[in-house]
């Protein structure tokens, strides 16, 4: 119960197996209670013995744990004496009679065997190959014969899993799917030979004292020498073994298997992201066909795919036509027919009707007059075309479906207004009862200022773009406040507090308290909106932050009280390369960063992720959108932080680019926490937080920073 003064801004609810009804959490001030409600009644009751609970955590934790407090953070009904449960980050099993925890498996965790549907044949692997055993005789077939270390079949790769050493071993990896019946098994080889690795050196252990060394296998852009991922099927009967080597790729070519016997999907994505081909092959004669192809001169990155098997079609998600729409394939003839249609962006898929043929999704932008960030969710019939709004409220809707598809848990947010969780039936939208509303009191008795939205024109004069605005609580219009912004102009996202839990939980707000305008931009270039307004950062990820600078240079027009010659910038990750370049880039403009955990040049990283945004093969465009090429237009202030064991950002861009600053003779600050990874943890994220408040404060207030104080 670490917040005090605001409660029950998002309610996440935990549904029954059996759609009977479901359980969420509620805070006030001095308790945390665990609910449920039973559909047939309609009402709310507790859903355990808090007491009873508290000490059972005490004895497993070894550690005091208040029935008032319970460190659990998801729950949910498993059956009428069973509760799934998460408590202190592990998950746990609770029987409901007697009390008593057991560790839940995971779905994959610690696997190291799968049963055949029918019961017959156990899966499971030996020295890298893979072997099934009969459950009635014990008769044992070896399916595969050219497993070795690093050509490890049923196994598969996690570009973030950690190798101890130079000669350390990988961890333990099992994965096979089962044909529904029981007649084929799919499984991958998983080929290491020539993957490179990238190394990090651990100086956390305190009875150490020499540094441990990591690696992880982590290919980078343009790479050729990389982890492959080989598709392979076995007959079981026959032991007859199936290699795609066409489909061999560094990421998982998705296979999936029909209900219809004998026949797999294939979802093969070339690399680069321009192309995508849907085939459905046949096991028996060996022949393919392909269902679908889509390519772009761009990327491809709102594609989906699931297959219907019930109405003999495949609900594919594309940006095709240049919005995120949701489009019908027929398996047999190959026709594609549109769904949904529109200059709007289709979220995701919560529920499929098969009987109906109808579809729950979730939706921005549909609404005219609204906020294009703001989260409706719909219902469609596939025949009728008819779209149905099920949240008409003017607001943002974070909602959660039952299993059933019959009711659903709406939180209904701006972030500006508190959320107010209610429960609505999905046939009409209807609101069947209030489940809880944030608690803000304490907030507003401290002279709380709300965040507010605003609009700016986009950097080709046209487009209006969103932001919002977080002010001191002891704003006075007649000063001049410096401006922050924070960024994150990663192309997979978008920045805009649709939500009020999202506008409260940035911390802009603490931040402001210190005499500071805060702002967030999502310029051209991010997601969520037009394919043509996510395009305009490809291949040019270094221009995203332009429209940061007009849009904050407008509101300065705009209000007397925002000082344009005062402007400053902070991001984690990809808004940590945003904090780097700004400065780099636009120096005049952009007085003081921070950047923390940044990839700074785009060709250290991993390689999805910028052959996604950046294209593929590299070419010179990676060069010029590099901060470590720009090191020398420093003119402002820079602190660049990083943790020491990063395997998503590997450290290595930040040391890079602090070399060329040296190189450049350009002063700056840096910060490396030796024990952390991608996020900061506890003390680490606090001291990060006073350094880049005072960070801040120092060079872009001007005022004398602060150190000895309690954050809370």
């Amino acid at each position: 119960m670490n917040n005090k003064k605001i409660f029950n801004l998002f309610v996440n609810p935990g549904w029954n197996a059996d759609s009977s009804g479901f359980s969420y959490i509620t805070q006030q001030k001095n308790l945390k209670q665990f609910n449920k409600i039973d559909f047939k009644k309609m009402q709310v009751g507790p859903l355990l013995d808090q007491e009873r609970l508290a000490k059972q955590l005490s004895a497993l934790l070894k550690t005091p744990v208040a029935a008032a407090d319970l460190p659990v953070t998801n729950v949910r009904q498993k059956d009428k004496t069973h509760l799934a449960i998460t408590a202190s980050g592990k998950n746990y099993m609770l029987n409901l009679a007697d009390y008593s925890l057991e560790p839940a498996k995971g779905e994959h965790e610690n696997e190291k065997e799968a049963i055949s549907p029918d019961g017959q044949w156990i899966a499971y692997t030996d020295k890298y190959n893979l072997f099934i055993k009969a459950t009635k005789t014990g008769e044992i077939k070896q399916l595969s014969k050219e497993g070795r270390k690093n050509y490890e079949y049923a196994s598969y790769y996690e570009w973030g899993e950690i190798i101890e050493g130079e000669n350390g071993e990988r961890p333990p990896h099992f994965n096979v799917q089962w044909s529904p019946d029981s007649k084929w098994i799919q499984a991958y080889i998983c080929d290491l030979t020539k993957g490179q690795k990238m190394y990090l050196l651990d100086w956390s252990v305190d009875t150490l004292y020499r540094a441990r060394l990591l690696s992880y296998y982590r290919g980078s852009p343009g790479d050729t020498d990389m982890v492959y991922m080989t598709p392979v099927l076995f007959n079981v009967e026959t032991g007859e073994e199936i290699r795609m080597d066409e489909y061999r790729n560094v990421n998982e070519t998705a296979l999936e298997w029909s209900k219809e016997p004998g026949l797999i999907y294939i979802e093969n994505r070339k690399r680069g992201y321009q192309q995508v081909d849907l085939y459905l092959y046949d096991v028996n004669n060996k022949k393919q066909d392909l269902l679908y192809s889509e390519k772009s001169p761009t990327n491809i990155d709102n594609y989906s795919s699931e297959v219907v098997n019930e109405w003999g079609k495949i609900i594919i998600t594309s940006e095709k036509d240049g919005w995120k729409q949701l489009y019908l394939l027929d398996i047999k003839s190959k026709n594609l027919l549109p769904i949904t249609n529109g200059s709007y962006y289709v979220n995701s898929i919560l529920f499929i009707d098969n009987k109906s043929r109808s579809i729950l999704f979730t939706a921005s932008g549909k609404e005219q007059e609204r906020n294009p960030y703001f989260q409706h969710l719909y219902r469609i019939n596939i025949d009728r075309k008819e779209t149905i709004l099920l949240t008409p409220e003017n607001a943002n809707h974070d909602v959660s479906v039952s299993p059933d598809g019959k009711y659903f848990v709406d939180n209904i947010s701006t972030l500006d207004m508190p959320t107010r969780t209610v429960l609505r039936e999905t046939a009409t939208g209807k609101i069947i009862r209030e489940i809880s509303k944030a608690n803000i009191d304490e907030l507003l008795a401290m002279n709380f200022h709300f965040p507010e939205a605003f609009t700016a024109t986009g950097r080709d004069g046209i487009t209006i773009i969103y932001g919002a605005i977080w002010k001191p609580s002891n704003f006075d219009g007649t000063k001049k406040y410096p401006v922050i912004d924070q960024s994150y102009t990663g192309p997979h996202t978008n920045m805009f507090p649709r939500s009020f839990a999202a506008a409260i939980g940035r911390n802009n707000q603490a931040l402001a308290e210190l005499g500071f305008i805060v702002v967030t931009v999502d310029g051209l270039g991010t997601a969520g909106r037009s394919k043509a307004f996510h395009d305009v950062s490809y291949k040019n990820m270094g221009k995203n932050l332009t429209d940061h600078v007009l849009a904050i240079k407008e509101l300065g027009k705009r209000y007397t009280w925002i000082d344009t010659t005062r402007v400053g910038i902070f991001g984690h990750s990809a808004g940590g390369y945003d904090a780097g370049h700004a400065v780099l880039e636009f120096p005049d403009f952009y007085k003081v960063a921070v950047a923390s955990s940044a990839d700074h040049d785009f060709r250290m990283e991993k390689d999805w992720w910028p052959e996604m945004y950046m294209g593929w093969p590299v070419d010179s465009t990676y060069n010029q959108v590099s901060n470590i090429t720009m090191a020398g237009n420093l003119k402002g202030k820079l602190l660049i932080v990083h943790g020491g064991i990063d395997e998503n950002v590997n450290p290595s861009a930040t040391f890079k680019l602090a070399e060329a600053l040296v190189k450049a003779d350009k002063e700056f600050d840096m910060l490396i926490f030796p024990s952390q990874h991608h996020g900061y943890q506890g003390k680490f994220n606090d001291y990060f937080t006073k350094k880049l408040w005072n960070y801040f404060v120092e060079h872009l207030l001007g005022a004398k920073p602060v150190w000895d104080f309690p954050l809370n």
